[in-house]
């Protein structure tokens, strides 16, 4: 057994010629399905504007998702802070640990989750937050749950819910060094986003978060969840023909285009890759792990020990369904071996 858990960091694709109600179904389907194969945390991400991606809510899912699991640790991979009120954020997680008692993560970030004209969207007709108030966003948002803001603060006393509901796990999150310089200055819990760019400097981020950390209440030591980007399939050529999807994705993406969402294996076989994407695919800085369980498995490994990851969430995007299920289960096969017995009430 290898010394970190896995978990899952889910974006809810929306397939070319699927509904956003077949993603978000499919979303409840897979938690209840990594709960069985030993999944430690279900993660739902943030996005805006994007029509391959349907979790635009995960405060709204997050419900979804606890409610038609057990045990499973369920949360945000993550909130995109910047846009929201603090107050608004921790009512919303305080009602959500109140009906789901320590089963609870709250996963913050700063970046836009979108375009720059989403971030107007969200925000008007008020100005988008200024992100440089972020500290003090993540400041008064662990005052708020904790029922512990400064006697001078302009909004100590107030009530965020239901008294004595407990608080979230609260995670930061980034794809940089100042996201881990924050969660070190505050003693929390850091998540790197490898699969998403500037993963050659990960490791160094990483070393850079522990060797600073201060601990605190909420977190003692330090903690690093890495997420990671795979496709695994019972042989390699299986999943490199799954995971061609994402790379049509990307450019899509990049684009804003992919109106229709994420297109199948056979529509991303006959695309023709331009020189200037595929120069763009080598320096976008994304990286995925693609391959049968024993070559995944040889580098999941690898990124855990150059991290000295405690965790390694996983995402998975491809167009099957059944693949991506197939993925996580291989996965979880490799890693963490027999299905854990689903915990009895």
């Amino acid at each position: 057994m290898p010394s970190f858990s896995l978990s899952v960091v889910e974006q809810a694709p929306l397939r070319k010629g699927g509904s956003g109600s077949d993603a978000l179904r499919e979303s409840v389907q897979l938690a209840v399905a990594c709960e069985r194969w030993g999944y430690a945390r279900f993660w739902i991400a943030e996005h805006h504007n994007l029509a391959g991606i349907a979790s635009t809510s995960p405060e709204v899912l997050i419900g979804q998702v606890a409610g038609a699991t057990r045990t499973i640790r369920v949360g945000s991979g993550g909130v995109m802070l910047p846009h929201y009120s603090a107050f608004k954020v921790a009512e919303n997680f305080r009602l959500l640990e109140t009906l789901f008692p320590r089963r609870i993560d709250l996963g913050l970030g700063r970046a836009p989750g979108g375009d720059q004209r989403t971030m107007f969207a969200l925000a008007h007709p008020r100005r988008p937050n200024d992100v440089r108030a972020y500290p003090e966003q993540v400041d008064d948002l662990i005052g708020f749950l904790g029922d512990d803001l400064p006697p001078g603060h302009p909004f100590a006393g107030m009530r965020v819910g239901p008294p004595g509901a407990g608080m979230p796990e609260i995670w930061l999150l980034g794809s940089g060094v100042d996201s881990a310089m924050l969660a070190a200055d505050r003693g929390l819990p850091f998540s790197f986003a490898h699969f998403f760019g500037n993963s050659s400097q990960g490791p160094a981020i990483a070393e850079h978060y522990r060797r600073h950390f201060r601990p605190s209440a909420l977190c003692p030591e330090p903690r690093l969840h890495v997420a990671v980007q795979v496709l695994c399939a019972d042989t390699h050529e299986q999943a490199e023909w799954h995971a061609a999807s994402m790379k049509v994705g990307r450019i899509q993406m990049a684009r804003n285009q992919g109106g229709s969402g994420i297109v199948s294996p056979e529509e991303a076989a006959a695309h023709v890759f331009t020189p200037e994407e595929e120069d763009f695919l080598a320096r976008s800085g994304m990286r995925a792990t693609v391959g049968d369980p024993k070559q995944v498995e040889a580098e999941l490994e690898a990124i855990a020990a150059d991290y000295g990851a405690d965790e390694l969430g996983i995402v998975t995007i491809c167009f099957d369904f059944d693949a991506r299920l197939r993925s996580f289960e291989l996965v979880a096969q490799r890693l963490l071996g027999e299905p854990r017995e689903r915990a009895t009430a």
